[in-house]
């Protein structure tokens, strides 16, 4: 018997129980089933993918302690206009206590590893939403934690009085306004002992500095995107085709072959053959497509996998990467 909530496996209907305001440009919902029958069960570091009643589809990491089975609560950071704001925009303006959504069940491309000796997280502005359930873990666990929590200003800092309260002085807080700079990456990162894992997520710029700084210590390194990447101008199809080289795709379970050509992504080829791969943001930032290479290499495009995960070439996000050699074989 399906329960009340369900639409099919993975999928649930939840209603909006509570709506606030968190930030400036920040508002948080719980998200809990109709008939308040119990939630599937997460991690730390997981998110859902909402789809949302104009039928854009987006991912909200959820905030709230994994114990918990009443509820997900996500924040939703109203973004810049031309920067996927369609549907930060819809949830800023058009939802309220009372909507009703359609979500995933939990997905985690940002898993916490509970053997860790100790964590160090960096979170940059709604980036914090994933850390948040982490660092509750890790009180629960007593395990050693520090945050650095780097924002515009106060005004726009998400869970300033929960983490303030919960977090004490393991949390460290950077406010660009007020230290006139950005933040010291190389400072945040002194003193990593061994064993520690560095947990970060935020805006392009932060992810990539803490890579640079960790330098030979990269594989300490864990990072979930929150801000998509702003494209370059676009380049005249010529030049992209020049640049980009067709190779073969052979599906493993079926044996089919399908050439992939240079202005077309793998996930592209896949749909319009009929194959059915899970994806959600085609830019490489999500994971949702990650699918397990079973010949041939990679030429990874995306911004979801370890370099340690890279260098096995075991796996590979088919809605960005491409082929370094002229076969390639998926586990599909």
């Amino acid at each position: 018997m399906t329960a009340q909530g369900s639409l099919g496996p993975g999928t649930l209907k939840v209603v909006v129980s509570n709506y606030r305001a968190e930030a400036k440009d920040v508002v948080v919902l719980d998200l809990r089933r109709p008939d308040g029958a119990p939630l599937p069960p997460f991690e730390p570091g997981a998110h859902i993918v909402v789809t949302l009643p104009n039928r854009l589809e987006r991912q909200y990491s959820l905030v709230n302690n994994c114990r918990e089975r009443d509820r997900y609560v996500i924040g939703v950071l109203r973004e810049a206009p031309g920067h996927g704001s369609g549907g930060s925009e819809y949830v800023h303006q058009a939802l309220a206590t009372g909507s009703e959504l359609t979500i995933s069940e939990p997905q985690n491309n940002f898993r916490l590893e509970p053997d860790a000796t100790a964590y160090r997280f960096i979170a940059g502005g709604i980036g914090v939403t994933p850390i948040v359930s982490m660092v509750q873990w890790c009180i629960e666990n007593q395990r050693a934690w520090r945050l650095i929590y780097a924002v515009r200003n106060r005004c726009r800092t998400a869970f300033y009085e929960y983490l303030t309260q919960i977090g004490g002085d393991h949390v460290v807080w950077h406010f660009d306004d007020e230290a006139g700079t950005h933040l010291d990456v190389q400072r945040a990162l002194d003193g990593l002992t061994p064993g520690e894992l560095v947990y970060c997520c935020g805006p392009r710029p932060l992810m990539s500095s803490v890579r640079e700084q960790l330098g030979a210590r990269s594989d300490s390194g864990r990072f979930e995107s929150f801000v998509k990447r702003q494209r370059e101008p676009a380049e005249p199809a010529a030049v992209a085709a020049a640049q980009d080289q067709a190779f073969t795709v052979t599906l493993r379970q079926t044996g089919v072959s399908l050439p992939v050509p240079p202005d077309r992504s793998i996930l592209e080829v896949l749909e319009a053959n009929g194959v059915s791969v899970p994806f959600s943001c085609r830019e490489g930032e999500c994971g949702t497509c990650i699918t397990r290479v079973c010949g041939g290499v990679p030429e990874h495009r995306d911004y979801v996998l370890t370099d340690a995960e890279r260098a096995c070439s075991k796996m590979m996000c088919v809605c960005v990467s491409r082929s370094l050699t002229p076969d390639l074989v998926l586990d599909l």
